[in-house]
């Protein structure tokens, strides 16, 4: 069986200690363990850290934007020469389905490929300020770059942060879900293989528990955290930096509505529906969580999307014929199940998934869920409920609809749906969320900034926005006068 490791200061070990703790990864469609990963600890955060300050600060990695650019866009070659194995260990370790894990990979290659051609462009700015005297506006790396990750994408994820960090002139130590290891190990071997890389320049340690992360927020070696996943772990986050005011990028929860107009074309937008709120089993912060449908479309679109979600084939990512894959446990699934059974108290139940029989009794397997809520003080409209349980809301008009849109502390994503484009374009634009799509759902791109604000955290990911966060601005003024 294999062990996924922790790498430190260049070398693949199970403990910088003489003792080793191994947890296990289960195979959450069958409940089986799959894979090993080394347990680590105070032990291996402060080996890691310590690395990754020597390589920062004693190495000319920062100073090597070509090289930089070189070492990302060979780890690209490597990742998609090894889609299909990465691919595979996603499928087993998170449930997930194939074409969702090929597509994340490729996502992940994408993201190492934009990165490097910015690495190359890292400009600052000159200006003369009086005669013969200059500012020079530098940009430079920010140091040692923390990367917290969560299990549902965690190869996308990885990219998404440490292909910025690393163009930027970073030094990083990683913290991998720990149920995804195995496959972030191929991931990663796919970069650090190049000899090129100073050792220390990238670290990963992997863990069970909380004291690595805790560590790498309070260490005053580390200067800024990128942190993807739950809105009350990044808010711990937040306290644990404050102590030595870290800069953070926070990407956390979403509970992203989308905003169906009369006009809609019906069957094509239930279709995206569909698949926007059932991405990777609804375990996605985009993914869409509350549906609002106009009146005057309400009871056939709420019914046809009812018997949509009833004809979604659940089971295994590796069966072709499978539409939605399981959930990351059987807590989770438990979990969801007893929200769907007490959602009648709230409001009205349009569909109520099950935990299948058979085979995949033993998985973390359940169907999807449409529940219909007027109160928009409910839980089941307020919190992230992180699954395929969907709620369906009524809405008169465009006043009506922004003002329950809008009415969430999450911030994250949301899209709306409508024949006529300049209603779509005017609403997107009284929307406060990070990202707005117009008759599609998830459509997420390298080149493309995403975030959010309030309970969906700050900061950007991607695009140009996404190296801000391993920056630093220098000003530099000299006088060419005697």
């Amino acid at each position: 069986m294999q062990t996924a490791r922790h790498y430190i200061d260049g070398h693949w070990i199970e403990a910088a200690t003489g003792s080793s703790s191994l947890g296990d990864a289960f195979n959450p469609a069958t409940g089986q363990v799959a894979a090993r990963f080394a347990d680590g600890g105070l032990a291996e955060a402060e080996a890691a850290i310590a690395a990754a300050r020597r390589a920062f600060d004693r190495t000319e990695w920062r100073r090597s934007p070509r090289l930089r650019a070189d070492v990302l866009l060979r780890a690209a070659d490597r990742l998609e020469a090894r889609k299909e194995d990465v691919a595979d260990w996603l499928v087993t370790l998170n449930g997930k389905l194939r074409r969702e894990a090929l597509g994340e990979t490729l996502a992940a290659v994408s993201e190492l490929r934009y990165y490097a051609g910015l690495a190359r462009n890292l400009f600052g700015r000159i200006a003369e300020m009086e005669p013969g005297c200059y500012s020079s506006l530098e940009r430079e790396a920010a140091g040692v770059a923390a990367i917290i990750l969560p299990w549902n994408a965690p190869i996308t994820l990885l990219a998404r942060s440490l292909a910025p960090a690393l163009a930027a002139g970073c030094s990083v130590v990683v913290k991998p879900a720990f149920q995804t290891a195995q496959a972030h190990d191929l991931a990663l071997e796919c970069l650090v293989q190049d000899e090129r890389i100073p050792a220390g320049i990238v670290n990963s340690v992997i863990e069970s528990g909380s004291a690595v992360s805790q560590r790498l927020c309070a260490s005053p070696d580390v200067d800024v955290v990128s942190f993807t996943g739950s809105t009350a772990v990044g808010k711990r986050i937040a306290q644990a930096a404050a102590g030595t005011l870290k800069r953070l990028s926070l990407e956390l929860g979403g509970k992203a509505p989308a905003v169906v107009f009369a006009d809609a074309a019906h069957d094509r937008t239930i279709a995206g529906i569909v698949a926007g709120s059932l991405i990777l089993a609804g375990q996605q912060c985009t993914a869409i969580s509350r549906v609002l449908v106009q009146d005057d479309a309400y009871g056939d679109f709420t019914r046809g999307l009812a018997e949509a979600y009833r004809a979604v084939r659940v089971g295994r990512g590796d069966d072709p014929q499978s539409q939605m894959g399981c959930l990351i446990d059987a807590a989770n699934r438990d979990r969801i199940a007893g929200l769907v059974e007490r959602a009648g108290d709230a409001g009205t139940v349009l569909l109520q998934g099950r935990i299948p029989g058979g085979e995949l009794a033993r998985g973390a397997f359940i169907e999807p869920s449409l529940v219909a809520i007027e109160d928009l003080s409910s839980d089941y409209v307020q919190r992230e409920l992180f699954g395929p349980l969907v709620v369906v809301e009524r809405f008169r008009d465009e006043e009506d609809a922004l003002a329950r849109a809008n009415a969430t502390r999450y911030s994250l994503a949301s899209s709306v749906w409508s024949a006529d484009a300049e209603r779509a374009r005017r609403v997107a634009g009284r929307m406060r969320f990070g990202t707005v799509w117009a008759n599609t759902h998830n459509k997420l791109y390298a080149e493309a900034e995403t975030g959010g604000h309030a309970d969906s955290g700050y900061g950007r990911l991607h695009g140009q926005e996404g190296l801000n966060d391993f920056l630093e601005t220098k000003h530099f003024y000299y006088e060419t006068r005697a």
